[in-house]
């Protein structure tokens, strides 16, 4: 017996604005969001493509993290989440779903800012599994001023050490841990190549993230590890609601797609698959664009 397939309009297949003010305080909590956004939790059906593999995810807790996090457990990899301590109601959400998947789970509270931190938390997730293959570089920070006389030092500081520091002290710390096979996936944006003027910092941090990895790719190659970067349009995270935009265009976050609405976290989840899988062994150095039919150019 044939089952049907599911063929749905991909326009109405997920909410559409406008949806409720509701701001929080940075960093926000997904479970505070309405609607609550869909990182695949009840319905991501993994098939064994990451079976045995080790991943190590920052910003796990909540948006593209947690939706990525539940895709790799739910394909057989065990997953450590990093996430600030203020974020752990959510990350007990996440790591109660990894370990419902008989995955093994690590939870890393701290702040990436740090990059002491950064450099023991790889460790941490390699002593726990005995090795770590896949590396998400995923957490960000992003608050909107309204002109660049807002963008204070210390609102560069943040972005930067968040968003671009992070990433090249993790990538550091592991390199020497990863085997031949293993995967680099980093998180960048549209905005890297369509800033908006109200997020200057975070858009320049996202292009810098391009051109990092780009330059880490042909590195890595040599010791046969891939490094890819994916590139979001507008996704429904708790980023928008807790500082990363107006409240205005929470309202109406997405609505300008082509299909009239945000994405939801667990329409990335197969692209960080893919990235980390070994059918992707040809895949190298590429940006992976998952904008909601606006591209990046």
């Amino acid at each position: 017996m044939t089952s049907k397939p599911d063929l749905r309009d991909p326009r109405s297949k997920y909410p559409q604005p406008p949806f409720p003010v509701q701001p929080q305080p940075a960093p926000g909590l997904a479970r505070e969001m309405d609607p609550r956004p869909d990182h695949g939790e009840a319905s991501y059906r993994g098939a064994g493509r990451l079976a045995g593999r080790r991943a190590l995810i920052t910003g796990g807790d909540s948006g593209i993290g947690r939706a990525v996090a539940i895709a790799y457990a739910r394909e057989g990899a065990d997953v450590a989440i990093s996430y600030l301590p203020d974020e752990e109601p959510d990350a007990r959400e996440v790591i109660a779903l990894i370990e419902a998947e008989g995955r093994r789970a690590l939870a890393l509270p701290g702040d990436i800012t740090d990059e002491a931190w950064c450099r023991r938390m790889v460790e941490q997730t390699a002593d726990e599994f005995g090795g770590l293959d896949i590396l998400v570089v995923n957490a960000a920070r992003q608050q909107f001023r309204e002109t660049v006389e807002e963008f204070t030092t210390d609102d560069f500081d943040k972005t930067m050490k968040t968003n671009l520091y992070a990433l090249h002290w993790i990538v550091q710390a592991a390199l020497p841990l990863l085997p031949a096979g293993a995967a680099i996936i980093t998180t960048a944006s549209v905005q890297a190549y369509d800033p908006s003027p109200i997020l200057l910092d975070y858009a320049t941090t996202k292009a810098g993230i391009v051109a990092y990895t780009k330059a880490l790719a042909q590195q890595v190659i040599e010791k046969g590890i891939r490094a890819n970067v994916v590139a979001p349009g507008p996704f429904w995270t708790v980023l928008q609601p807790s500082g990363g935009q107006p409240d205005e265009k929470v309202a109406h976050f997405g609505e300008n797609s082509d299909f009239g609405r945000p994405g939801q976290p667990v329409e990335l989840g197969p692209v960080y698959v893919l990235l980390a899988s070994p059918e992707a062994s040809f895949i190298n150095g590429e940006v992976y664009g998952v904008t909601g039919g606006k591209g990046i150019a």
